[in-house]
């Protein structure tokens, strides 16, 4: 007698999901990751309108264009995740987002970041400083980062001495 083959079917189809993605948020919704996807729906509205400031262009045109790309591309990772955490739990099906039961504090620089930023834009706001001047620094903004993640690297590096 024929043995019949039966092929477990993934929870979450990664090219669906990444088509799913196109549009914001839904990629994420497919993936049953709520938070990040109405996330995505804010972000996505917020860089639609950054494209009102035609004096801007071409800077908020790649934003937008690199956000939309890292949506599909997060919507494939996430669903091979769920997939392959699927499988090594036997077919059982994972939760993939849950609420802390504690929040974790986050790195005072990134805080910092945080703040100078907002005061930055205040400042802008009020015409103390232009927004010309600050689309021509913002790759300062990369290079402190940068700087961040080699101090980071060394920190580490003297722990596991």
């Amino acid at each position: 007698m024929a043995e019949k083959i039966v092929t477990k079917r993934p929870p979450k189809s990664p090219g669906l999901a990444g088509f799913l993605a196109i549009f914001p948020g839904i990629g994420a919704f497919y993936n049953e990751q709520f938070i990040k996807g109405i996330v995505f729906i804010f972000v996505f509205g917020g860089l639609v309108t950054f494209q009102r400031h035609g004096s801007l262009q071409p800077f908020p045109a790649f934003l937008l264009t690199g956000f939309i790309a890292y949506m599909i591309i997060d919507a494939v990772q996430s669903a091979r995740s769920i997939n392959q955490r699927a499988e090594a739990n036997g077919g059982v099906k994972v939760k993939t987002e849950q609420f802390p039961t504690e929040l974790k504090s986050g790195s005072v620089f990134w805080g910092g970041v945080l703040m100078a930023i907002g005061i930055i834009l205040l400042m802008a706001n009020f015409d103390i400083i232009s927004y010309y001047t600050i689309f021509d620094l913002w790759p300062l903004a990369v290079i402190v980062v940068g700087i961040k993640f080699i101090a980071d690297y060394f920190s580490k590096e003297k722990k596991e001495s």
